[in-house]
């Protein structure tokens, strides 16, 4: 068995910036963040779940409680708003802080909460569909061949 050493500048210089990348992720997690927000909020728009089904319609007595029909919509109309990420080197999570975002993802029976007027059913916002996975593997191959041509 033999082995051949190659030495070269350049390739010694993109690895070690890619190394040094990859050891912090925290500018593609922020990207990959902002995006998921983006979609996210056009999902509110759209009135779909990340799995591409419609959001089940409002109740006669929610209608008759709001103005605005749309589903998700309240009468704050800050949930649609309120879409946030965070990241880090190895994270990215994306999410809201109003106190009824995990009612409306996962939904709710008036058994379950007494204060509901009636029952909530589930109308998933968070979440990955189809295009977001394509997107944010993009953002990743984007990163990853930014980083390795850009050079030193």
């Amino acid at each position: 068995m033999f082995s051949v050493e190659i030495k070269s500048d350049q390739v010694t210089a993109a690895l070690s910036k890619l190394a040094v990348d990859l050891a912090d992720m925290t500018p593609v997690m922020e990207d990959i963040g902002e995006y998921l927000v983006r979609s996210t909020k056009k999902r509110f728009a759209d009135g779909i779940a990340p799995d591409g089904t419609d959001w089940l319609a409002n109740s006669a007595v929610t209608l008759s409680r709001k103005s605005d029909p749309r589903p998700l919509f309240g009468t704050s109309g800050t949930l649609n708003q309120q879409i946030f990420h965070e990241a880090g080197s190895d994270f990215v999570e994306v999410g809201s802080n109003r106190v009824q975002a995990a009612m409306m993802q996962f939904g709710g029976t008036k058994v379950q909460f007494p204060h509901l007027w009636g029952d909530i059913p589930a109308r998933p916002f968070l979440g990955l569909s189809e295009a977001d996975e394509t997107n944010v593997l993009d953002i990743i191959e984007d990163y990853l061949t930014g980083s390795i041509t850009a050079g030193p």
